[in-house]
């Protein structure tokens, strides 16, 4: 039986969310699978991916063939370093502990990776939220002043007009 690991579609329309699946090839999208190997969400930034990297490992060795997108989750995870390390350890290249060592620091340099990201975009949107602020605070003062103006020259209509009234009073009573 050729069996793939591929992502199976969840979620509503304009909301995706998947379940990574090992299934056999002949089975629909959405239909019979074998495991569940994680859930991969696209929504999120950036996308959360949960996954289960040894039993990942162990469907690649058996010979599952991962769809494209389904290869880059599993490369992003860390199953294939961990697939690739395994051979290393086969082949008497190093030992299982210098395996399990190396695993362990690409894991970390990847979610100081994954931080970094986290954190820029935190930054980032605490940084165009203040640019928001402040643009509108120019808004509302430039409102302000032309509110301002416009009231004093109505002010300033509104004096000549009541002296030149009073005026015309004056000179009608004198007649």
């Amino acid at each position: 039986m050729a069996t793939k690991i591929r992502l199976q579609r969840h979620g509503r329309k304009g909301k995706p969310f998947f379940h990574i699946v090992v299934a056999d090839s002949r089975a629909r999208r959405d239909g019979r699978f074998i495991e569940k190997l994680g859930t991969y969400n696209p929504i999120t930034n950036p996308a959360t991916i949960e996954l289960n990297v040894d039993s990942s490992v162990e469907w690649l060795l058996k010979g599952a063939q991962p769809t494209d997108t389904a290869k880059a989750l599993l490369s992003y995870k860390g199953a294939f370093m961990k697939k690739h390390l395994l051979g290393g350890v086969a082949k008497g290249a190093f030992t299982q502990e210098e395996a399990d060592k190396r695993y362990a620091a690409w894991l970390e340099a990847k979610d100081a990776k994954i931080q970094a990201k986290k954190d820029g975009l935190t930054s980032n949107a605490a940084a165009t939220k203040a640019a928001a602020l402040e643009a509108d605070k120019a808004v509302n003062a430039a409102r302000v002043k032309a509110a301002q103006e416009a009231e004093a020259a109505a002010l300033a209509e509104e004096t000549p007009a009541a002296e030149v009234e009073g005026a015309t009073e004056e000179v009608a009573t004198e007649e």
